[in-house]
Formats: C-alpha cells, structure tokens, sequence
C-alpha cells in the first residue's frame, strides 16, 4: 500500500517546473569559514512585479540550511536544456558542488553560474517558516535573461519544452 506521503509526493511532481540551482555566500559564524553554498531547487516561483519580488523553499533538513538562514543574498539560476549535468551536480551530496567551475561574484560575494537562461540576484527581504521548509522571499536587485530554451522537470525527469508555434 502507498503512503499517504508518497501519494502526495507523486500528484505534487505532475506539475511541470524549471529547474533552478539557487547560490548564496554563508558569512561564516564563529564556528565557521565563509563558502560558497547552493543547490538545484524547483520551488521557485515569482511573487510580485511591483516591488519585485521571487520565493523559493529550502528544506530545514538540508545540509545548506544554516547558510541561507545566515546570508544577506542568493541567486537563483534558472537552468538552460543543455544543463542537466549542473542541475545533478547541485542536487548531488558529499561534493564540492563548485569545484573547477568559473564564477562571477556579486553582492556580499554571491557566487554567479554563467551560461543559464536566466538569472536573478536577490536580497533577502524575509523568512517564512513553512512547514519542515523555509520560505526565503528575495527583493530582486538584478537580473539578466537570454532566449534559450529552459531546463524542466516533470513527474521524477527532465523534459524539453515543444513550442507550439503560437508565437
């Protein structure tokens, strides 16, 4: 028989997301250094024009929580199709996720991917416990798009988008 949870899990997944890896700078604390932190997300989602305004959710079980509890900003990095290896990478354990990769730094030293179809940088403007996530709503400082095709993930894998001609 399958769990409550896993049902929930399943129906949730039948909705069509991009895939995004979301970066901050961990200021460090007394116990530890600054890094570079991120993770391949698909709970972003917009919030308002005016100001603007974007969202995403991190797991309080994450292994980054405490860094993006700690940060002033993130970037979220919405993934090309031709990004499936990166979007792996971030959602692998144990790794140094940023290793060998080419970075541009924003504010408060924000590490920046390069080559996605859009990028956001975003000042953290408040948190919101939501359940076992927590909901970082970011005020966006900047910004840059391109027209490439997007990254998406439906029901357990990525798929491609097929234009419909409709311009």
């Amino acid at each position: 028989m399958t769990k409550p949870h896993a049902e929930l899990r399943r129906a949730l997944g039948s909705f069509a997301t991009g895939v995004t890896i979301v970066t901050a700078r961990d200021p460090g604390d007394a116990e530890h250094a600054a890094a570079d932190v991120g993770l391949t997300v698909n709970s972003f989602s917009s919030v308002s024009l005016e100001p603007p305004l974007v969202q995403w959710c991190i797991a309080r079980r994450a292994a980054s929580f405490a860094a993006f509890e700690r940060a002033s900003h993130y970037s979220v990095h919405v993934l090309a199709a031709d990004q499936q290896a990166l979007s792996a990478r971030f959602a692998s354990h144990g790794i140094d996720r940023f290793a060998g990769l080419e970075l541009e730094r924003g504010p408060a030293g924000l590490p920046l991917l390069g080559g996605c179809v859009t990028r956001f940088v975003c000042r953290i403007e408040q948190r919101y416990a939501g359940g076992d996530h927590l909901i970082l709503l970011g005020a966006v400082e900047q910004f840059e798009t391109s027209d490439a095709d997007p990254l998406v993930y439906l029901r357990g894998g990525y798929r491609q988008v097929l234009s419909s001609g409709a311009g």
